[in-house]
Order: C-alpha cells, then sequence, then structure tokens
C-alpha cells in the first residue's frame, strides 16, 4: 500500500474551528504558547462556545489578547491559568478569578514532563507546512514543545505570517490531531517608551557591557535604553528568552554579529518572539536565529556556558539586602518571576558575566522611593539576595554579590534618589 504523502494528511486534519473543539474534554487543561503564539482563531471559537465545557482550563505564561473566556461569570466552564500576568490576565489575577502557578520559567517544560502542570490539549500557532510536513513553532517554542510531547491532543493554528525557523521548535504532522488556518498579520508589540531616566539607566549598564558580549535582553524600556546604546559596539551575540525589535535594531546596526560566541558559535538564540511585522519576516529561514524550548535557552547552566554573558532585566523594587521584589506590589500580584532568575544565575555562572537589575529610583513623580528598607509585606521576591549583583539606577551602579549586608545598604542607598538617602541611612543605623 502507498503511504500518503505529507499534503494528503494535511488534508485529512484539517478543519473548522469549531470542529477542532471536539479534541476538547471536560477537566482538560489547555497549553497556549507565549504573547503571539497564541492562537486567535482558535481561542474565539472556545470563548463563543465556552458554556458547552465544563472546568477546562487554558494554562499561559503571557496572554496578550482579552478572549471571551477571560470572564469572570464563565470560570466554571472555561478558566485561565496565569503562569505570569499580563495586561489581559492582570485584573482577574488581582481579583481572584484567574488562577496562577508560581515559576521560572526555564522549568516549565519540566512541571509538564513530570505531570505536575497537566497538559491534555495544545493549542498553538504555527508556521505553514514545509514539504518534508514540518510546522514551527516559531513564535513560542518555550515549554509548548514540551507540551506536544505530553498531550492527548495537538491542535495547530496555521498561519502563513508565522516564520518558519531553524532550531528545537518543529513539529510534525504526524503529531498533529486537527489543523486550523487563519490569514490575519500577527500582532504587533511596538517598544516601549523610553525617558531620560531610562536613558540614563542605559548608558550606565551600556558603560559595563564590552565588545564581544552575549546578552540577554528583557522586556521594557530600560532593557531597551540598553540596546538603544550598544549600536557603536562590536561582535556582540545574542542568548536570550525573548528576541524583540530592540534586538533586531542591533543586528541592523552591525553590533551584533555572533562571531565571537564561545557556545553556539554564529547564532543567536531565543524561545519566543514578540516584535513587528518587520521581525517576523527577519526570523523566516533565517539561518543566524535558532529558537529553541525555554528549559534549554533559560538553564543557568546552559546559559553560562556563554562566555561573557550579559544579562539585563528590571525590577519593581529591591531591599537593602539586595531582594528583588519584580513582580508584585506587596501581596498584590502585578507580573510573574519569568527568566529573571534564571539568568541572574546564569550570568553569574559565566565566565565574565554580569547581571544588571535595573529600575528608576522612584516611582509616583519621586513620591516613592524604589529601593526600600525592607520589601512591604507580603511582595514576591522574584530574585534572591544571593543572587543579585548590578543593580543601576538613573544614579549609578551597586555591585553586592561578595557584600556585608551593611556594604551592600551603603552601595544601594548611593544610587537611590537624593530625598530618600536619608531615612534609607536611619533604617540602616537601627540594625
Amino acid at each position: 500500500m502507498q503511504t500518503p504523502s505529507v499534503s494528503t494528511i494535511y488534508q485529512s486534519k484539517l478543519v473548522n474551528a469549531s470542529d477542532a473543539l471536539t479534541h476538547v474534554r471536560d477537566g482538560d487543561s489547555i497549553i497556549v504558547p507565549t504573547g503571539v503564539g497564541e492562537p486567535p482563531t482558535l481561542l474565539t471559537a472556545l470563548s463563543e462556545q465556552r458554556l458547552r465545557f465544563h472546568d477546562v482550563k487554558v494554562v499561559q505564561i503571557l496572554a496578550v489578547r482579552k478572549y471571551g473566556y477571560l470572564d469572570p461569570e464563565t470560570t466554571k466552564h472555561v478558566r485561565h491559568v496565569a503562569l505570569f500576568y499580563g495586561p489581559a490576565s492582570r485584573a482577574g489575577g488581582q481579583a481572584g478569578w484567574i488562577d496562577f502557578i508560581p515559576n521560572y520559567f526555564g522549568e516549565i517544560p519540566g512541571l509538564i514532563t513530570s505531570g505536575q502542570t497537566p497538559a491534555d490539549v495544545v493549542f498553538s500557532m504555527a508556521s505553514p507546512m514545509d514539504e518534508h510536513g514540518f510546522f514551527a513553532l516559531s513564535l513560542g517554542t518555550d515549554y509548548t514543545m514540551a507540551a506536544v510531547a505530553k498531550a492527548r491532543a495537538v491542535v495547530l493554528e496555521v498561519n502563513p505570517n508565522v516564520p518558519f525557523t531553524h532550531g528545537q521548535c518543529h513539529v510534525h504532522i504526524s503529531q498533529v490531531s486537527a489543523l486550523v488556518e487563519s490569514h490575519e498579520p500577527i500582532v504587533e508589540v511596538g517598544l516601549p517608551v523610553i525617558g531620560s531616566v531610562q536613558a540614563a539607566i542605559g548608558k550606565y549598564v551600556a558603560d559595563m557591557i564590552n565588545d564581544g558580549a552575549t546578552l540577554q535582553i528583557g522586556y521594557g524600556a530600560i532593557p531597551d535604553a540598553v540596546v538603544i546604546q550598544l549600536a557603536e559596539k562590536k561582535d556582540l551575540g545574542i542568548h536570550t528568552e525573548m528576541i524583540g525589535d530592540g534586538i533586531l535594531s542591533l543586528i541592523e546596526s552591525g553590533a551584533v554579529t555572533n562571531r565571537k560566541k564561545n557556545f553556539h558559535n554564529g547564532k543567536m538564540l531565543a524561545t519566543f518572539a514578540l516584535g513587528s511585522q518587520k521581525l517576523y519576516r527577519f526570523m523566516h529561514q533565517n539561518p543566524m536565529l535558532e529558537m529553541h524550548p525555554v528549559s534549554y535557552t533559560n538553564d543557568p547552566n546552559i546559559a553560562g556556558l556563554n562566555d561573557n554573558l550579559m544579562t539585563i532585566n528590571a525590577s519593581l523594587q529591591i531591599d537593602l539586602l539586595g531582594q528583588c521584589g519584580s513582580e508584585s506590589l506587596g501581596n498584590v500580584p502585578y507580573s510573574g518571576t519569568g527568566g529573571q532568575s534564571d539568568f541572574v544565575r546564569a550570568a553569574n555562572r559565566s565566565r565574565g558575566g554580569k547581571s544588571f537589575i535595573v529600575l528608576p529610583s522612584t516611582a509616583k513623580n519621586d513620591t516613592i522611593s524604589r529601593i526600600v528598607p525592607t520589601l512591604a509585606n507580603g511582595t514576591h521576591i522574584s530574585t534572591s539576595k544571593n543572587d543579585v549583583n548590578y543593580v543601576v539606577t538613573e544614579f549609578g551602579v551597586a555591585q553586592l554579590r561578595g557584600k556585608s549586608a551593611k556594604q551592600r545598604a551603603q552601595e544601594l542607598i548611593a544610587i537611590a534618589h537624593p530625598n530618600f538617602r536619608e531615612e534609607l541611612r536611619a533604617a540602616v543605623n537601627r540594625w
């Protein structure tokens, strides 16, 4: 008997979104990728038909669209489970009708593989199939590849605007239960607005990054302010979790070549994308870029194999011991741990590596200091005092590792806003 061609198999699995929902059962957990890797046609259909289900969970690290199922009145039918809060899920998390699973981003695939986080069904965006029957989950490789290996059903939303990329991000047609097609442009996420405070912080960090360094750059105005000031550097490399337009601008300036990387020489690695149509077109079939599972990109022991790894991540607040509260306002959740701790530890392992925690010195028009004697009650500690090294505000750089508690306090007070330094010194004197 002749084996069916991959195109024949593709056609046999192609359905409309409503029919794709037959693969979802009551009680299932549906794994959805990070950000723009979420499949809008499938999640819209699920939203429209949510009342036919009972106790279905949609598990995702960062939701970018507010679909109809994000509804406090229908959570007994379909409920969102956040691995990280973003604009679409934050209010529901704070109100208590969206659930939250604490995690390190790099360890989510392990939670899925072990069964600690169930993965019954996968809903994901995918590139068009190649001639060998493979799709690329390029926009959100993250933990989704682990879920594909574990799930009972894999449903892909195939869109020609999704780039086909290199790396460990490919799913074969034989692994797929159903396919739907869509053609709408991928959601674009623009660069944040950069002010004078962010630019000053960026200058301090950029001055400490040498030619030939490998970068991990988090999302936000301050990391992007660093990027802007790296355009004149030479032979930078990239090993990050998110590829965005900031990194693309460095590539276009000629600053990123990946030639000096000792690990994955000539290649840049990421696990999800968040940016413009220009970025997504750049990713397509680009031999410079590889998309890998987050268990690979964010593993501190793997990322730390990059010499001179520079990691740049933002925080909301830090205390005088160096504890970072990057994901809550007191006990009110705001985001999640994400990959911050993964990459801080990776930089500490890297030969010549430096980890930077960046934050403005104040909030609310200089009325609140972000450097505090102790974190507010209930604050979720994202990165421990034992891991944090360089802390940067618009007033300078504090270096903490190897310092005593009082030395750390002195370093941090020196980069606090001048209006708050005396009360911070008074707090230390009471220790």
